[in-house]
């Protein structure tokens, strides 16, 4: 296959900083869309992979995977887009499309094996897929996602998966305008959480451990925030909650949360990937009908959803943007949580 040589940021190591590297993409086939990429959100999943936290990275790793924008090419069979459409590539770029959960448009489920923008295995190249951190990127038109063109093409970037993320449990669990929902956590998914929730029109409040927390919160449209030390304010909650969305990245003590559920309500966890300690008890559960539940991104059809829900109520992350060669310091910022609330890279910095 005919392959094209494009810029990239990326590590052959997992102690090695990013650097600049060449990486391959291939020629555009019939169902492919090549991108200009504008902008690419950061994520904590691309410092743990860069990293190998997570034990499975294969190297040279390219990260990257809230990619925005414009159409520089289509194959010959291309129905959905066309030169010139701004379009965005979140964490997916193939899935086995025929499995029980593809055919859903679960594709974040897909039990044949979905393919990650980066850190997956290309079929056509034969290698793993790069994301990106890049100049441009190929992807079929299935995995391709239209994008308002009202939005600010930086700030969307990080609906891509910190929004989907969010999004999908609330969309899933029918949150409305008589829901209550509650937030753990005011980082990258939590301050998208509060957004959207707001924007469905629930009643939001924020779990917070800081008092230095409560004017950002309110102003990104939560209604209260509950200091989750204050005993006292955490008794007072009990039983108030349909849904919590809970966005904390490490392990912490999910049952004084759980508390807080009313009947039938379900504490989602977002943000914490291993064995809680302490132990969740199981009474107030059983007693309550309540659950703890997982989540993880969102189909392709659920995420053209979100991009067309913020495009009405025009709807970004908060971002701070930063150039691709400041992307080493940028992790170590993110790693303190010394970011408000997302970085989102300018592309052109690679190109140039």
């Amino acid at each position: 296959m005919n392959t094209k040589s494009v810029k990239a940021y990326g590590t052959e190591s997992p102690e090695a900083d990013l650097k600049q590297l060449h990486i391959d993409r291939r020629t555009v086939l019939p169902k492919d869309v090549e991108i200009d990429i504008l902008y690419c959100g950061v994520c904590h999943s691309d410092l743990h992979f860069a990293r190998n936290d997570w034990g499975m990275t294969e190297y040279p790793v390219v990260p990257g995977h809230e990619i925005v924008g414009r159409v520089t090419q289509v194959g010959g069979e291309v129905s959905k887009y066309k030169v010139g459409d701004l379009v965005a590539v979140g964490c997916l770029v193939d899935s086995c499309r025929t499995c029980s959960n593809c055919e859903a448009d679960l594709e974040q489920y897909c039990t044949g094996g979905w393919v990650g923008t980066y850190g997956g295995y290309d079929k056509h190249l034969d290698t793993n897929t790069h994301g990106g951190y890049s100049e441009t990127i190929v992807v079929d038109e299935e995995f391709v996602l239209r994008v308002p063109e009202n939005l600010d093409k930086a700030g969307i970037a990080p609906v891509l998966c910190a929004g989907i993320t969010t999004w999908s449990p609330l969309r899933y669990r029918n949150v409305g305008k008589d829901s209550k929902v509650a937030v753990v956590g005011l980082g990258g998914l939590g301050h998208m959480a509060i957004k959207l929730a707001s924007a469905l029109g629930a009643h939001v409040t924020l779990f917070s451990r800081s008092t230095n927390k409560i004017d950002d919160a309110k102003q990104l449209g939560a209604n209260e925030v509950i200091i989750s030390t204050d005993e006292s304010a955490m008794e007072a909650a009990a039983g108030r909650f349909d849904v919590i969305l809970d966005t904390v990245p490490y392990a912490h003590d999910f049952n004084p949360y759980i508390a807080t559920l009313n009947t039938n309500g379900t504490l989602v966890v977002l943000g914490y990937l291993g064995p809680l300690e302490p132990p969740v008890v199981t009474v107030p559960m059983i007693m309550g009908r309540k659950s703890v539940a997982g989540s993880l991104i969102g189909g392709i059809a659920e995420t053209q959803e979100l991009l067309d829900f913020c495009g009405k109520h025009n709807i970004v992350s908060d971002i701070e943007v930063i150039n691709m060669q400041d992307i080493n310091n940028a992790y170590e910022r993110m790693l303190k949580s010394d970011v408000k609330y997302r970085f989102v890279i300018d592309m052109k910095s690679l190109k140039g």
